[in-house]
């Protein structure tokens, strides 16, 4: 009895070891990236296009607020590169040891629009008309994780308005929510990125654009607890190259 308990502990090992080399050999040359939910288009192609250059490798996507991609990180979800809408998202990151050391760069800009539904007869032409009777749901990412909400806030903060339009606002978890909820028309308008409402043109237009006394720059950067730390880098750098900037500029970022 005891030699046969031998051998089966003997087998388990043995297939444990060999499961364990097998699934870090699956994972060679993954590279997960966790982006904000604005750079879903992009980064899509972005990741087309890098793994058409790198054989081998597989770019695992994965998008959201920036604040709920911090929480995850901080929680230990594996993430080898962070893209967030803002620098104040990347700040904390910084500040929490989750983003390597002096290793973000900033890859592209965007501006802050409002939109309407496509067929809205009631469309408001600046900041202050937000706050007509006839406009009663306004889209806004939540200020306390969503980058484009923090924006918004400021806006409309700066233009005195924030205490009337807030009581209007419909909390959304991600850029994008707010970009579905003016197209399928149950809000009158919603605050989002410009590149977001060119998504959706047959659905939803620009009511206008936004003046921001601040600039809504994209930071990137390699995770301090990456599990392939030069995957990453090659990923950044890639974003940072021509081919990379030249995708971001199709969906309609600009130059950082």
């Amino acid at each position: 009895m005891g030699e046969v308990v031998r051998i089966s502990v003997t087998q388990k090992l043995v297939a444990a070891i060999v499961l364990t080399l097998a699934a870090s050999l699956a994972q060679a040359g993954d590279v997960h990236v966790s982006a904000a939910a604005s750079l879903t288009n992009a980064f899509k192609d972005i990741a087309e296009s890098y793994e058409a250059q790198h054989a081998g490798t597989k770019v695992l996507l994965n998008f959201g607020a920036s604040g709920a991609l911090l929480q995850q990180m901080a929680l230990g979800a594996p993430v080898d590169v962070f893209a967030s809408a803002d620098i104040e998202t990347m700040d904390l990151a910084a500040k929490r040891g989750l983003v390597a050391n002096g290793e973000r760069r900033n890859f592209a800009r965007n501006s802050l629009v409002v939109i309407v539904p496509r067929d809205s007869k009631t469309a408001p032409g600046r900041l202050q008309d937000l706050g007509r009777p006839s406009v009663q749901k306004i889209a806004i990412g939540n200020p306390a994780s969503v980058p484009v909400g923090r924006y918004s806030r400021h806006a409309l903060a700066s233009a005195r308005l924030w205490p009337g339009i807030s009581a209007k606002a419909i909390n959304t978890q991600n850029v994008r929510q707010s970009l579905d909820y003016v197209a399928r028309g149950e809000v009158d308008a919603g605050f989002v990125y410009g590149t977001d409402a060119a998504v959706m043109k047959d659905k939803v237009r620009v009511a206008f654009e936004v003046p921001l006394d601040i600039a809504i720059a994209y930071p990137i950067a390699p995770t301090a607890a990456s599990a392939d730390p030069r995957e990453a880098r090659r990923f950044i750098a890639f974003v940072l190259s021509p081919a990379g900037q030249a995708v971001l500029a199709k969906y309609g970022f600009l130059k950082p």
